[in-house]
């Protein structure tokens, strides 16, 4: 069989392997050591000074700031419904309800018009949300410039859901610094990765040494165990900061080639009829982590789902863009304001595979399957 060609997977060298043996030879596996105060002070430095906490995931850093703004039991927090679980799943930790938001088309991101008029319903209802939360999907920004409008009216603060987006920008202004907190996520195949992990970003420095004292059980320093609130185990190990450390000094050399493994998709499939991308609007600038298609049935002659198996009878991996969470089980009976676009990016979508190390002929090998089908 053919060799097996992943969705999206790591690329380590030397630099990652000369920092994890002197983190071991430190003897610095844990919670403490040199490498995780230098992955924040490289954060910090790349993002304008942003204040950061690295954690061990994504999901603890939209946890601790919903926290951090005081969301709590009954409360109501608005949630962009086209993204991953873990976007949501942290609302309920706190026995908040989540409100789900279609996307539009031009981002593929939460609404800003469903968004405005969905605030305008709750506060009508007496249920003024306590906050919004927004995804940079695939590595492409949301239109921050309406979603700060609406965050200011209605004065209900932002989280930047960043997971996916690292580098990516509008007009130069970085993504994970739109709100009043940004979240990144390091998983194993995020365009950099601690092999699990995550940062939390903000401005308001006071918040983020909250963030950091609740990540660490909210350990006083003391001489003894002391602990005046309830904290969490959500502080990253030197050991995965070692590894961020390397990554984030290559973060351009990563987005240069997923944007190139991007336009050769585009350069292969420009005149499949039937194959449409999301482009960039004008002043966007997103990392591509993955390079996503839509796939218009009627033009094509096949779904996403027969692609998806085709792919994958030739050792190929793809996968459908995220399942809207307001079709998920887990949250039926969650509020959703929309008009199906969601559902119809997620019936159409395709997310193709887009590591840093996928060769020109690996695409090569894609595109034919993609040309098979279209030839049935």
């Amino acid at each position: 069989m053919a060799k097996f060609i992943p969705l999206s997977t790591p690329v380590f060298d030397k630099d990652e392997k000369e920092n994890i043996l002197d983190a071991i030879n430190a003897g610095k596996l844990a919670t403490s050591g040199k490498f995780i105060e230098g992955f924040e002070e490289a954060i910090q430095q790349r993002y304008h000074g942003m204040h950061t906490a690295v954690l061990n995931s994504g999901t603890a850093a939209i946890h601790l700031a919903l926290k951090l703004l005081g969301v709590d039991k009954g409360d109501e927090v608005m949630c962009q419904s086209l993204t991953f679980c873990a976007t949501a799943n942290p609302i309920t930790y706190l026995g908040a309800l989540p409100v789900f938001v279609d996307s539009e088309v031009g981002t593929w991101n939460i609404c800003p018009e469903t968004l405005s008029n969905a605030i305008q319903d709750r506060v009508s209802k007496g249920k003024k949300p306590k906050a919004i939360i927004s995804v940079d999907l695939f590595g492409m920004p949301a239109k921050y410039d309406a979603l700060y409008q609406i965050s200011k009216t209605y004065d209900i603060p932002l989280i930047e859901d960043a997971a996916e987006a690292m580098g990516s920008s509008i007009e130069g202004k970085l993504c994970g610094t739109f709100g009043e907190f940004g979240i990144f996520s390091f998983n194993g195949n995020k365009i950099i990765t601690t092999g699990g992990g995550g940062a939390l970003l903000s401005s308001n420095q006071e918040r983020i040494e909250k963030a950091k004292y609740l990540s660490v059980q909210a350990r006083e320093n003391y001489k003894y165990y002391v602990h005046k609130e309830v904290g969490f185990n959500y502080c990253m190990n030197n050991m995965s900061a070692a590894i961020g450390l390397a990554q984030i000094a290559k973060l351009d050399h990563k987005i240069e080639r997923r944007r190139s493994v991007y336009q050769n998709y585009v350069e292969f499939l420009k005149n499949f009829d039937g194959i449409t991308f999301l482009d960039e609007p004008t002043g966007f600038y997103s990392n591509r982590w993955l390079s996503s298609i839509l796939i218009d049935k009627t033009k094509t002659g096949f779904t996403n789902e027969d692609l998806r198996i085709s792919l994958l009878n030739q050792n190929i991996e793809s996968r459908y863009l995220w399942k809207p969470l307001h079709t998920q089980p887990s949250f039926k009976d969650c509020l959703y304001y929309g008009n199906r676009v969601s559902e119809d990016l997620f019936d159409k979508g395709l997310c193709l595979p887009s590591s840093e190390d996928l060769t020109l002929s690996d695409q090569e090998r894609i595109v034919k399957v993609v040309s098979d089908l279209l030839n049935k």
